[in-house]
């Protein structure tokens, strides 16, 4: 199996902590530090379902040229608590430089077969008041070790610490460990800065991109009950409801969360409520009827492994057909699968603009991995979202369900208040003016009504990112957050007969994307769940699914490698 090889232009740097040291301060000080130096970065963190203790950890990767996805090498480990878990373990080597405190991890080192270099944290933090100071301490030895200066991260620290003696504290704490990196290295950087780097470009994350595009859609109302990994867009915007001009409503459950953003909705706002698998099952009643009132609500839907609380802060891509099949009754909706960081941007936006313009429901469907990942991107452009599509003054004598005319699929949607016509709401079947039926033929009709819109919808659908050559033989498909992983991975093959299609709308299935599966071609579907849901779905609405499966399940995200391995070995069977 060809790996991912350390070089003078890249390394992966990985902190190990329990929560509750810091840890998320310390990735988050050296990202941006390094992020300004001109360096690329990405970074991904995976967590344990508790509060304080456990071990986590967190991935960056350092380059002079774009990186976007996991890798297994650790080049650099800093292990700040003891029982590493076997991800991490499983991937240590002779060449990972292991930084941490001998007192704490020592003996667990030694056991590995491996050695380690003690840099006192313990001893240090106590000095500078908490052990919380580690932390720091790492920061500033990364600092060091990229030789950025000891003043790299002042500006970031007086904003994070708003109490000028712990700002003080902190940045004395940097210090030391800036002193300690540089030492390390004898004063020479362990990766030169970029020729050319990246200008105009931000890091971004995916909770921070499904916000700021759901935003850029006019998102004035969004709901959530907290659920890992959902809440990451929900606390973004609460963080930020005064500057995104919305109201943020925590409830008490998700059936109040849908049913609250289904009433705003009917009411005008453009709504959203965010959320995982769990809450998304309680939210299937609340779905059905916005499907019968016709009313635009957008859900976010982060998925994580089940059944039930499963593995609660793991990432999976097995809520699909759960999406695809919820609620009671038939009913028109999208489904949309961000396939990386700009995407998650693009996509929330035309959820937005599909609801509203088809008065329909759509699903963001994420995961994990995605959200909590990011990398440098050019700095999204909030007018590329498509305007706000608003509600019409309604005049006397208005018909909320009217049957449109030949060649339309909507009716018009007014709200209350907004005009003379009287704007009626009823989870029962109804006729024109919103009053409640039992005629079979009005029924039938309405039926027909909201059904055609999957026509237009279809036609309509975000085609699939397709990167290889006109004329192939074999097509690698897939959806959401494998793709980056799985295009580095492609690039390291070099197979010139092999296209690789993400699609980022997963329901209704893309004219585009279609006449791919349709083409006569190997088709290799590469999925994060046990029973390839997305190669269902296809084989559902074309009749042609997988020719050959890739499939992970374990809770963790596709790493770069095990996709060269996995496709090597399928392609070698064919050649």
């Amino acid at each position: 199996m060809k790996t991912i090889q350390s070089s003078g232009s890249e390394v992966t740097v990985t902190f190990c902590a329990a929560a509750g040291l810091g840890l998320q301060t310390a990735e988050d000080l050296a990202r941006q530090i390094l992020s300004r130096a001109g360096y690329y970065v990405f970074s991904t963190r995976e967590y344990m379902s508790r509060v304080r203790g456990g071990n986590n950890s967190t991935q960056i990767r350092v380059s002079t040229r774009p990186a976007r996805a996991y890798v297994e090498r650790i080049d650099w480990l800093f292990a700040l608590s003891p029982q590493l878990r076997s991800n991490i373990t499983e991937n240590l080597t002779e060449e990972t430089k292991i930084m941490g405190d001998a007192s704490v991890m020592g003996e667990e080192i030694a056991s590995l077969g491996l050695k380690m270099t003690d840099l006192g944290l313990a001893k240090r933090a106590a000095e500078l008041g908490s052990p919380k100071f580690s932390s720091m301490l790492v920061a500033g030895f990364i600092a060091g070790i990229f030789m950025l200066g000891e003043d790299s991260a002042d500006e970031l620290i007086e904003k994070r610490f708003k109490d000028p003696e712990l700002s003080e504290k902190n940045k004395e704490a940097f210090r030391v460990g800036y002193g300690l990196g540089r030492d390390h290295v004898g004063g020479r950087p362990i990766v030169a800065k970029p020729e050319k780097p990246p200008v105009g470009e931000i890091f971004l994350d995916g909770n921070s991109a499904v916000s700021l595009g759901a935003a850029s859609a006019g998102c004035n109302y969004i709901t959530a009950y907290p659920m890992s990994p959902g809440t990451g867009v929900f606390s973004y915007f609460a963080k930020n409801a005064k500057l995104l001009g919305s109201v943020v409503e925590q409830v008490e459950d998700e059936i109040s969360a849908v049913n609250m953003v289904v009433g705003a909705a009917y009411a005008g706002a453009r709504a959203m409520t965010t959320t995982s698998g769990g809450g998304f099952v309680l939210m299937c009643e609340g779905l059905s009827l916005a499907g019968i009132t016709e009313t635009p609500v957008v859900v976010h839907l982060a998925q994580r492994p089940g059944p039930a609380t499963g593995l609660a802060t793991r990432t999976e891509q097995a809520d699909l057909e759960l999406a695809l099949y919820a609620g009671h009754g038939e009913f028109p909706r999208a489904l949309y699968s961000p396939i990386n960081v700009e995407s998650a941007f693009r996509v929330a936006g035309q959820a937005f603009h599909t609801a509203h313009k088809y008065q329909v429901q759509t699903v963001i469907l994420t995961d994990q991995y995605l959200l909590d990942s990011g990398y440098d991107i050019k700095r999204p452009d909030p007018s590329s979202v498509p305007e706000p599509i608003r509600p019409l003054k309604t005049e006397s004598g208005y018909k909320r369900y009217a049957f449109p005319p030949e060649g339309e699929y909507v009716s018009p949607f007014g709200v209350p208040g907004y005009g003379e016509g009287f704007v009626s709401f009823d989870s029962h079947e109804h006729t024109e003016d919103a009053h409640i039926t039992e005629d079979r033929t009005l029924r039938k009709g309405m039926v027909e009504k909201r059904l055609k819109k999957m026509e237009a919808m279809k036609r309509e659908a975000l085609p699939p990112t397709v990167i290889g050559p006109e004329k192939y033989e074999t097509a690698v498909i897939c959806w959401g957050s494998v793709f980056e992983p799985l295009k580095e991975a492609m690039e390291i093959l070099g197979r010139k007969e092999a296209v690789l299609v993400g699609c980022e709308q997963v329901y209704p299935l893309s004219e585009e994307l279609c006449r791919v599966i349709k083409s006569p071609c190997r088709k290799i579907f590469v999925e994060g769940n046990a029973t390839g849901q997305f190669s269902r779905v296809v084989r559902s609405q074309t009749g042609i699914g997988a020719d050959d499966l890739i499939l992970k399940y374990n809770g963790f995200q596709f790493t770069v490698e095990e996709l060269v391995g996995e496709l090597g070995r399928l392609f070698g069977a064919r050649s």
